[in-house]
């Protein structure tokens, strides 16, 4: 039976794209499709019954159609949140609506087996949690920043009185705004005379700013992993905030005790891919110069220099010739 591809992502992604052109390369079969096209672009016909014990049936797209008996791996990426499918309906519509989309056509694409998934989309769930990711970390023995989430502006000062720095840093990111731009809000230095009550409105991570010289970003796909050291422009906390021509790339080696923490940490979570962010406060050579920051279980490596081996390292996986996990 044909070893076929799904790739699960909304229909403008570039990191996607690399992979299917890997695939297509090596003459893998790779069917893409967006779950929130359901409709008359995107028909489904999943059937479970007495004489057999997994999902069959089905997937239909305007261009193309897949078994799921034929699935052999699933590439999540980044789908269009089902709302959007529906955001022409009332409002009681249309979250019906997205909410039978998710749990019918989600629940069928997260339940074939014996596919990998890279990742299987309840792991990224359950990984994307930064308390989480920190405590992990410190279990695994890696360094992270001293770090307090809190929403009570005393606990707030108490602890800028024990750093000589501290950022602020989102739990999870800003959400699309009312016309659907997305935006960002950086990591950033804080004063501690600002703190006030109005800190008690929701949840904040601060963390005590690292001295670092520089930042590493680590991509483990499998076995494999790919680092980069990335310095900034000087006096820049965030390297994402500003010109990314500016930024300086060069590869670094990843100290064997650090790379099989991120081993470790990727089986803990059920994961197959992550990125993972670390400060640097030294040359790289020991671990004690490596700061764990975070990891994203779905994070973008397009834009780094060594994406063509991240690439093949994906194709590798997807299409049976390295090693997955369902």
């Amino acid at each position: 039976m044909a070893h076929t591809v799904l790739v699960v992502t909304a229909l403008e992604d570039v990191t996607a794209d690399w992979v299917i052109g890997a695939l297509n390369r090596r003459d893998v079969p790779v069917v893409r499709v967006d779950p929130a096209d359901i409709g008359p672009e995107l028909t489904i016909e999943f059937h479970l019954g007495a004489d057999g014990a997994a999902w069959s049936g089905r997937l239909r797209t305007a261009s193309r159609e897949v078994e799921l008996g034929e699935v052999g791996a699933v590439y999540h990426r980044r789908p269009t949140p089902y709302l959007a499918r529906f955001g022409r309906l009332l409002p009681q519509q249309r979250d019906f609506a997205a909410a039978e989309a998710r749990h019918g056509i989600g629940g069928v694409l997260r339940s074939l087996r014996p596919a990998a998934y890279v990742n299987h989309p309840s792991a990224v769930m359950h990984a994307e949690f930064k308390p989480m990711q920190l405590g992990r970390f410190t279990e695994l023995g890696l360094q992270v920043p001293p770090t307090l989430v809190t929403n009570d502006a005393d606990a707030a000062r108490r602890f800028a009185d024990r750093h000589e720095h501290v950022v602020y840093k989102t739990l999870w990111g800003l959400p699309q705004g009312e016309h659907g731009h997305a935006g960002a809000i950086w990591t950033q230095r804080v004063d501690p005379s600002t703190f006030d009550d109005s800190l008690s409105w929701t949840a904040h991570l601060f963390q005590a700013e690292i001295p670092k010289i520089g930042d590493v970003r680590v991509t483990a796909v499998g076995s494999r992993v790919f680092a980069q050291r990335i310095t900034p422009s000087v006096g820049v906390i965030d390297w994402r905030r500003g010109d990314w021509d500016d930024l300086v790339h060069s590869s670094i080696a990843v100290p064997p005790a650090i790379e099989r923490a991120l081993h470790s940490y990727l089986t803990s979570f059920g994961l197959v891919f992550g990125c993972f962010d670390f400060a640097l406060t030294g040359d790289g050579c020991s671990p004690e110069d490596w700061w764990a920051i975070e990891c994203n279980p779905n994070g973008q490596w397009g834009w780094l220099p060594d994406a063509p081996a991240i690439t093949e390292a994906f194709a590798d996986i997807l299409s049976a010739e390295g090693t997955g996990s369902s």
